[in-house]
């Protein structure tokens, strides 16, 4: 274990108030406003790893396009509103911004892009990369999601997976909670009784039954931000790119030891107290309770409107659909070699191959205020 910043803090904070969530724990590691992993500069992340953003320009593309048909469906309103949570430093919201005003110039006079960030440090960089689009009014940063969205798309990609989950062990037919506690001059964990009622009836209302000796996380948090986030908006969309499982895959015996990881220098371990802060924390997303009410219930009053599940899909599916509306022409830019545009063809299959990124990451679309609507990037359902 590493003498990280935030170690001697945890530390200080266990001696005060005793033994600490796993929540609480992955809330200060990658949130911790001086110490934690994602208050640090991008450039850390691509030391650890990379997301479908980074392989190719192709992604945003495609995924302004389904933003376009969107504000389509939704019957093209004066005002479309993209929020963004989780942009970093606004690779993907350049992107389709400059996409849209180059490409598709209806739909972009119509686009305010809100671009969310809560490191304060990567809201800055978020900004410079947004400059131009900010000065025109077609841009914006924030620290949180708009109090009200008329009409639009709260869009995420790898954001679900780097909200705090409590971890738990089904041990002699009762449900433990894994706590964090000082051992050894570093951490360790211990196993009681949850603390909250809420992290049992998570798994109780998704009809859950862990077995002896099962680890598993409880995603409250992602269940609180979906709710606040579904009240927030009015009409429209929340696509949600991630890589997870339908509750009943989820907790199948194939993630009996629960789905948490620690990542550093593209290494992929369960060694999660090793340096606290200094590595990033994930865990599997669970699509059911993103997409169940009751679940959302849990942590969050309903919105008056309800939200409603417009499809999921691998990502293959998603960009598949998409391109081959125009033979994928936006892989390509002017200009561009042979050698150029084979590349771009190879970053195309690290985004689609079934055996990498294109199955591994799935597409939740859910829709509120409007009635049954069709999305291409939906089509293949």
């Amino acid at each position: 274990m590493r003498a990280t910043p935030l170690l001697k803090i945890l530390r200080d904070r266990m001696r005060a108030s005793g033994p600490l969530t796993f929540a609480e724990y992955m809330e200060a590691c990658l949130y911790h406003p001086e110490h934690g992993y994602y208050s640090r500069p991008e450039v850390r992340r691509f030391a650890d790893y990379y997301t479908s953003v980074d392989v190719h320009p192709i992604f945003a593309r495609l995924l302004a396009r389904q933003l376009a048909e969107m504000w389509e469906v939704l019957g093209c309103p004066s005002e479309f509103v993209a929020v963004e949570a989780g942009a970093g430093e606004g690779r993907l919201a350049a992107e389709i911004l400059n996409f849209s005003s180059r490409t598709l110039p209806e739909f972009f006079r119509a686009l305010r892009y809100v671009a969310v960030e809560r490191g304060k440090g990567r809201r800055e960089t978020l900004e410079k990369a947004l400059a131009t689009h900010i000065v025109t009014g077609s841009a914006r940063t924030s620290h949180e999601l708009p109090e009200k969205i008329a009409a639009g798309c709260i869009l995420s990609n790898e954001f679900f997976d780097a909200l705090p989950v409590h971890r738990v062990v089904q041990e002699k037919g009762q449900l433990r909670e894994i706590y964090v506690v000082e051992k050894n001059e570093g951490l360790g964990e211990i196993h009681e009784k949850s603390s909250q009622s809420t992290v049992a009836r998570y798994f109780s209302q998704q009809n859950i039954e862990l077995q002896e000796g099962q680890h598993a996380e409880a995603g409250l948090a992602a269940c609180a931000w979906m709710g606040d986030a579904a009240r927030r908006l009015d009409r429209g969309f929340i696509l949600t790119i991630d890589y997870g499982y339908e509750a009943q895959q989820l907790y199948s015996e194939q993630h009996r030891r629960g789905t948490v990881m620690a990542y550093e220098h593209h290494q992929a371990t369960e060694e999660y107290y090793s340096a606290p802060g200094e590595q990033d924390l994930t865990a599997h997303v669970n699509f059911s309770a993103l997409d169940s009410l009751p679940g959302i219930a849990l942590l969050s009053e309903l919105p008056e409107k309800k939200l409603q599940r417009t499809g999921l899909v691998s990502q293959t599916a998603f960009l598949m659909a998409l391109g081959k509306r125009n033979e994928f022409g936006d892989l390509y830019d002017a200009g561009q070699s042979e050698a150029e545009q084979s590349s771009a063809r190879l970053r195309l299959k690290t985004l689609i191959h079934p055996e990498g990124m294109g199955e591994m990451f799935k597409v939740l679309i859910q829709h509120k205020g409007i009635e049954s609507p069709r999305l291409t990037g939906l089509a293949g359902i």
